[in-house]
């Protein structure tokens, strides 16, 4: 499929020189999606040099699991350098997972708005983090995560200009329905 999306994406003017520089790129669902909203909740507001190392010690000093997640001291969570907020936020994804029986097969059959919609309810993810998880845990291929400032960035870099985010969004419409695959690009292009 990616082949078939980059040629479409490639129609774009605007996209086509990175289309032709990266080349087809894949969303490829992890397997474990508690495992990616943690990440994504890493990520939220920090760097993504700060958020590899706090993921990297996370992963090293812990099994990530919704168990061993609430199982955690919190103190010991805010050792490896999580916030006190994201420690918060992380006992709170895993207390969903328990309480709602989350997994793949839970959110395959929703809709994108039905899956944003019941993470949002949990405190701590909002909209982007949401959206990160229809993408990388769901491989969603039309997902287009306007608050993410990379993307944000990225659209400027490939439009040529500054944009509010509503005009970012009518301008995305015309990549539906692989708006996923168009935010790799604009990813692609803000990375350099």
């Amino acid at each position: 499929m990616s082949q078939q999306v980059a040629q479409t994406l490639g129609t774009d003017p605007a996209l086509a020189p990175y289309v032709e520089e990266f080349g087809p790129l894949d969303l490829d669902p992890v397997e474990d999606t508690f495992e990616r909203l943690v990440v994504s909740l890493l990520r939220q507001q920090v760097s993504i040099d700060a958020a590899a190392a706090i993921q990297q010690r996370l992963f090293d000093a812990f099994e990530i699991t919704p168990e061993a997640m609430l199982a955690a001291d919190e103190t010991a969570l805010r050792d490896v350098g999580l916030s006190e907020a994201k420690t918060e936020y992380v006992k709170h994804v895993a207390r969903a997972y328990q309480d709602h029986g989350y997994d793949r097969a839970y959110f395959v059959a929703m809709d994108d708005e039905a899956v944003v919609s019941e993470l949002t309810e949990i405190r701590g993810v909002g909209p982007w983090t949401a959206k990160m998880f229809l993408l990388f845990a769901l491989g969603r291929p039309d997902v287009f995560p306007v608050e993410d400032l990379g993307v944000r960035r990225g659209m400027e870099i490939v439009c040529d200009r500054e944009m509010t985010r509503g005009e970012m969004r009518d301008r995305a419409s015309e990549w539906a329905p692989y708006r996923s695959y168009a935010s790799l690009y604009l990813w692609r292009a803000y990375e350099g």
